[in-house]
């Protein structure tokens, strides 16, 4: 049974820094593309971050670019995504989803990804 756990969420006020982990089980960790999603209230869940396999590849969406960066140790299982200079537009639950591939690639749409957390909560007060 394929398990992904989000931790790290809170409430922080703007400026400041949250780390974001995802512990996964029941699948090859390493054969897995990862991303990060998010959802705000009222609004559909959108792409925030993703990383090969291998962590070579990594792409943001344009409004964290230069402020998140997505990361994963392959060895713990875990995919993180550190997030600095948060802003109140960053208030979401966070979701961390799972696909199997072996290639150096990043996927960017829900669809494309077969696994899912139940995601952490974080607020950005101004």
């Amino acid at each position: 049974q394929v398990q992904l756990v989000e931790s790290g969420g809170g409430l922080v006020q703007t400026g400041g820094s949250l780390r974001l982990s995802c512990a996964a089980s029941g699948l090859t960790f390493s054969k897995n593309v990862m991303g990060w999603f998010r959802q705000a209230p009222g609004k559909e869940r959108e792409f925030v971050a993703g990383i090969s396999w291998s962590g070579g590849r990594t792409e943001y969406t344009d409004s964290v670019q230069g402020r998140f960066t997505i990361s994963r140790d392959n060895a713990k299982n875990t995919v993180y995504l550190q997030m600095n200079s948060l802003k109140p537009e960053d208030t979401a639950v966070y979701y961390c989803a799972a696909r199997g591939d072996y290639k150096t690639t990043v996927y960017q749409y829900l669809y494309e990804y077969t696994y899912w957390g139940q995601g952490t909560q974080v607020t950005v007060s101004s």
